[in-house]
């Protein structure tokens, strides 16, 4: 175990409690000192959750360990059986208790409590939440299963067959039914899995499938006894259920659907599994346009979303599926990949094969961290961990794992698979590329007479925004009243004079008259006063004569150029024109230019 500031899992018991808060009546008893005791911050803050996570703490302190902490800790499993009456309890211990050694699972089993009671033995200090997580829910669904079975060997017998009979394509019911699929994995504080659940329901509804058991998630201890009832299962999300799908496999012969449904090409993919394991004919819903990132990613100009330069990061499943929609899907470079879950490493070190990297295996922030600076991505797919990095170097982030924060939980639907699931990625990633372009620009023109904090919008034909009350107007020191951003200073926000006649001009005002130009800018760059350069505009005119005169497919192609910048370009050009003793600038001229002042 290391200290860290931050840190990407927390210990196996906080993995048991995010089983415990997703079940409906299972409670958790936690043999854990006082300063341990943090589940209603994780789940009522975070995940804004509107109950309190059913966690029961022994809460011991330091005057109790020269006593017995046992019997205190089956004192507080009695008093939450009685208080809370669940039809299962979890019973642990936090990292501090494991080292105490009081054994709680074995006391818990010894108390003979009437429902099924799962002791866990997490070890703190060599595993992390996410296999706390997996664990819990095995151990779970084997208990329950166990103690249902000694309670009505005859149930769980026909049960078995009828399982057994669904593996071999038949079931010993004579009306004829769709498979039933149970859905494994999604659990409290997870990434979107509320939404992921809905998501996938309704998409296996289309296809032709029932959903039999969704768990941990909103289950009860009767939904997980029904498990073995389904025909196949779907390991929605490998960190927490990729344990129970194999044993399921062992003992009741459930195939499971291993493609994890995120992005348009995964999504395909699942449903193509399916088909196979059940000889559903899903070709109609696979041929139709079910998502909007396939057009939306070829839509967007080519020069702006192919080969940007992405870094990946977070647990194995969702970085994996990040890297291949970012690079498959998108047409983005994945220049890193990597993922804390040592789990899902060998998962993530054959993915990064693919792209021709080396997985970066790792869970101290400040090795991600490292990686991100020396390979300068354009934009960081990654955790809340990554989210700050990013913000830090200046670099575009979107969250697509956890550990995640308050505003990854949106009140909003926002699923991450299926179809839907890949319209939010989309919308999630680009919109920071998006940003990050206007930020970028920004930055780079602020000390544009045209572009700054005081400019109006140039597509509006306006001049300098007028000055707060308490602002002092600035005047140029050789502008003779013009402001120091080029407008002139009596011409309000929205081009009106300020005062005098705009048609006869104000010289006291700075107002010229018509066809004088006051500096401000049209959208082609032009003065909006200047009659010559209006024609200019149109039709390739010279505004001066001692200018270049643009041609009609320079000036054509000039107009491709957004307005906030197209004016600085033209000046650009000119000037390289000027130098050269260009008579006429020409498209070769306007591209020329470009690259001088790119160097």
């Amino acid at each position: 175990m290391e200290l860290a500031l931050w840190t990407y899992e927390g210990p196996p018991h906080v993995g048991a409690m995010r089983v415990a808060t997703s079940m409906r009546d299972v409670h958790y008893v936690i043999h854990a000192p006082q300063g341990d005791t943090y589940a209603d911050l994780l789940f009522t803050m975070i995940e804004r959750r509107g109950h309190r996570p059913p966690v029961t703490y022994t809460t011991f302190q330091a005057r109790d360990l020269g006593g017995d902490t046992a019997d205190l800790l089956k004192s507080a499993i009695g008093d939450a059986y009685e208080r809370f009456r669940p039809n299962a309890l979890m019973v642990g211990e936090s990292c501090t208790a494991e080292l105490i050694q009081d054994q709680p699972g074995a006391l818990a089993m010894g108390m003979n409590l009437p429902v099924p009671v799962v002791p866990l033995e997490l070890p703190s200090y060599s595993k992390k939440e996410n296999w706390g997580a997996s664990e819990s829910f095995y151990y779970l669904v084997r208990h329950v299963l166990a103690h249902r079975a000694e309670r009505n060997a005859a149930v769980a017998s026909g049960a078995a067959q009828a399982d057994a009979a669904s593996a071999n394509g038949a079931v010993d019911d004579e009306s004829p039914r769709r498979p039933r699929a149970n859905l494994l994995g999604p659990t409290a504080l997870g990434f979107r899995c509320r939404d992921d659940v809905v998501e996938i329901t309704r998409l296996l509804d289309r296809v032709g499938v029932d959903v039999n058991v969704v768990a941990p998630l909103d289950a009860t201890v009767d939904d997980l006894a029904r498990i073995p009832e389904a025909d196949f299962n779907v390991c929605l999300y490998p960190e927490t259920a990729r344990t129970l799908c194999a044993w399921l496999e062992r003992q009741f012969r459930q195939p499971t659907v291993r493609t994890v449904p995120i992005g348009v090409t995964a999504t395909l993919a699942f449903i193509a599994e399916i088909e196979a394991l059940t000889g559903i004919d899903a070709g109609a819903l696979k041929d139709a346009e079910q998502s909007r990132l396939p057009w939306y990613s070829r839509s967007v100009d080519s020069t702006y979303l192919t080969h940007k330069r992405v870094f990946v990061f977070g647990d194995g499943s969702h970085a994996i599926a990040a890297a291949r929609i970012a690079r498959d899907e998108l047409g983005f470079t994945v220049v890193g990949l990597g993922t804390f879950s040592r789990e899902m490493a060998k998962d993530v070190r054959a993915c990064a094969a693919e792209f021709g990297l080396e997985a970066l295996i790792s869970d101290d922030y400040l090795a991600v961290e490292q990686a991100i600076e020396e390979l300068q991505p354009e934009l960081v797919l990654g955790t809340q961990m990554e989210r700050h990095v990013a913000k830090r170097l200046g670099m575009p982030c979107a969250v697509i794992s956890t550990p995640v924060h308050v505003q990854d939980f949106p009140a909003r639907y926002s699923p991450n698979m299926g179809f839907e699931g890949a319209n939010v990625i989309f919308d999630t990633w680009v919109h920071p590329l998006l940003m990050g372009l206007e930020e970028h620009l920004l930055h780079m023109f602020r000390d544009d007479f045209e572009f700054n904090d005081r400019a109006a919008p140039s597509h509006l034909h306006s001049g300098e925004v007028a000055p707060a009350a308490n602002e002092p107007a600035t005047a140029s020191a050789t502008g003779g009243g013009m402001a120091a951003n080029g407008s002139t200073g009596g011409v309000a926000a929205n081009g009106d004079a300020m005062q005098g006649d705009p048609a006869a001009g104000d010289p006291a005002a700075g107002v010229p008259a018509a066809g004088e130009s006051n500096g401000a800018t049209m959208p082609n760059g032009a003065a909006p006063h200047d009659a010559t350069a209006v024609r200019e505009s149109a039709g390739g005119a010279a505004a001066n004569d001692g200018d270049a005169r643009w041609t009609e497919e320079a000036e054509h192609e000039l107009r491709k150029i957004p307005f906030f910048v197209r004016g600085k370009a033209r000046r650009n050009t000119e000037s390289y024109a000027r130098e050269r003793g260009a008579r006429e600038i020409t498209l070769d001229t306007l591209y020329d230019a470009k690259a001088h002042y790119a160097r």
